[in-house]
């Protein structure tokens, strides 16, 4: 290099490192905050950030997606925007348990109502969830979720698996995110961690069948993630790191936020048994955490049961907070959700869903003209013909 010294050439490998560790920390903080649109596999998604009813430019990018990704471009797009026969979408139920029913088929009907609302293919995610919100910005977010039963993504299922087992207080629940390598590419997937009976397990969604629900049987942590781990395998996918949180609240109107990853785990650094000692480690952190922050009732117990968990009962055993997020033992949240502030933004609207007639119609379109030829596009482009997943 003109004016260079001589050494320049053995200082140019550092730097080298230096821009890549700094581009991979970059990658991690986007993905923690969730504040920039993300790639999966090299291939981008979006993040509508404009709340619900979606906005035009919104809606624009999402038919430059289509016309993009899929086989017949722009036409497909025109095709899906000038239907005029399109059929009213049906709202699935929302499960609701008599106090008799067991834990484990309670599992079963929510992941069945996660199903229901299907796996997004649309190449944008509807509703916006950012990991830095209190855990009571999330709760609302996800009843947003259950009344306009849209299309979900990974992370947008384990909110709503938060949300839907708040009132099952012998149940705990956890984040645990994977990263897997393919044909050049990294791919992140997450799922609902569950503890019922010392016995682990997983709820979630995905493009693949065996990387979604695990039912509540594994005896420790570690064979519910090497399960996961040889569901990767067959997918030819290599895992690469395993991010582990702690216990969430079962207070819907905590202020505290969700740990996503008390523990970072890379996989080949560790070897088998490190990756499974440290595993069993954090579940001991886990087990620990329960029992020391086994405080008194939540003195939010008397709030409306109404306003963030569709069927909340008796009072959730409470991890303790720290003064600072503690209210007067006299004060009251109030009931109504139009008058709580939203901590980041996100527009929580009225009863009902906020899109006009035709929009889960146009939607439910998308979805069926993206799952099956964006499989089709993306074979093409990767060995052993095995499609992205997450």
């Amino acid at each position: 290099m003109p004016g260079g010294k001589a050494g320049g050439a053995d200082g140019a490998a550092p730097r080298q490192r230096e821009a890549s560790e700094g581009a991979a920390q970059r990658e991690e903080e986007q993905e923690d905050d969730g504040d920039e649109d993300l790639r999966d596999g090299g291939v981008p998604f979006f993040v509508n950030r404009g709340g619900l009813p979606v906005n035009e430019p919104t809606w624009e990018r999402m038919w430059r997606h289509v016309a993009k990704i899929h086989p017949e471009g722009e036409k497909v797009a025109q095709r899906i925007r000038g239907a005029t026969d399109l059929p009213k979408i049906p709202i699935p139920s929302v499960p609701a348990f008599q106090l008799s029913t067991p834990i484990p088929e309670r599992l079963e009907a929510i992941q069945r109502y996660i199903r229901e609302l299907q796996y997004n293919h649309t190449g944008t995610q509807f509703f916006e969830i950012k990991k830095s919100r209190p855990l009571t910005g999330l709760m609302d977010l996800a009843k947003e979720m259950t009344k306009e039963a849209l299309p979900i993504k990974c992370l947008e299922a384990v909110i709503l698996g938060i949300y839907l087992t708040n009132n099952m207080t012998t149940l705990e629940r956890f984040p645990i995110s994977f990263k897997t390598h393919f044909s050049g590419n990294y791919f992140r997937h997450i799922v609902l961690g569950v503890n019922f009976g010392g016995r682990y397990g997983a709820l979630g969604i995905s493009r693949r069948e065996e990387l979604m629900y695990k039912t509540p049987t594994f005896r420790t942590l570690s064979e519910l993630v090497f399960d996961f781990e040889e569901a990767y395998r067959r997918c030819w996918h290599t895992l690469k790191k395993v991010k582990l949180g702690q216990y969430v609240s079962h207070d819907p109107h905590s202020v505290e936020q969700i740990e996503w990853k008390h523990s970072i785990l890379d996989v080949e650094k560790l070897g088998r048994e490190d990756f499974r000692k440290e595993l069993e480690r954090h579940a001991r952190d886990m087990r620990l955490k329960i029992s020391k922050g086994a405080g008194p009732p939540s003195p939010t117990k008397d709030r409306k049961k109404d306003v963030s968990s569709p069927q909340r009962g008796q009072s959730s055993p409470h991890r303790r907070n720290s003064r600072g997020e503690r209210r007067p033992s006299g004060e009251k949240k109030p009931a109504d959700s139009k008058a709580m502030p939203d901590l980041n933004g996100y527009q929580i609207r009225g009863q009902g869903r906020s899109w006009n007639a035709k929009t889960p119609a146009l939607v439910q379109r998308l979805q069926c003209c993206l799952s099956t030829p964006r499989s089709v596009v993306c074979c093409t482009k990767a060995a052993h013909g095995i499609c992205p997943i997450g």
